[in-house]
């Protein structure tokens, strides 16, 4: 199977940085922060590899996909014109099929 590039939303991304900042908060070492940090991002990458993989939640939106992270967190995507957009990833502490039923009701 061809390789798809992996995009992210400016949402994915805003989320990645709120993750890196509550793991600096609570480990208090910028080292433990940034290798989290890392590894979420390599696992992103990798969803390019095999991007029909992740669970289909149409419940969530059209072409809602998710994977789940070091049990830590999920990160949610889709696929479209032949690339993986990576469009939120939240803390696995988070209910993110009840936030995403919120703000899609806004």
């Amino acid at each position: 199977m061809q390789r798809f590039p992996v995009e992210f939303r400016a949402d994915a991304v805003e989320d990645i940085e709120q993750l890196f900042n509550y793991v600096l908060e609570t480990s208090f070492d910028v080292v433990t922060a940034a290798r989290f940090s890392d590894r979420l991002f390599e696992r992103c990458q990798k969803i390019g590899n095999a991007p029909f993989a992740g669970v289909s939640r149409d419940d969530l939106g059209p072409g809602i996909r998710v994977v789940p992270f070091e049990r830590k967190a999920v990160i949610l995507y889709v696929v479209h014109d032949q690339t993986v957009w990576i469009t939120n990833i939240f803390s696995g502490r988070r209910d993110y099929a009840a936030l995403l039923r919120q703000t899609s009701k806004e």
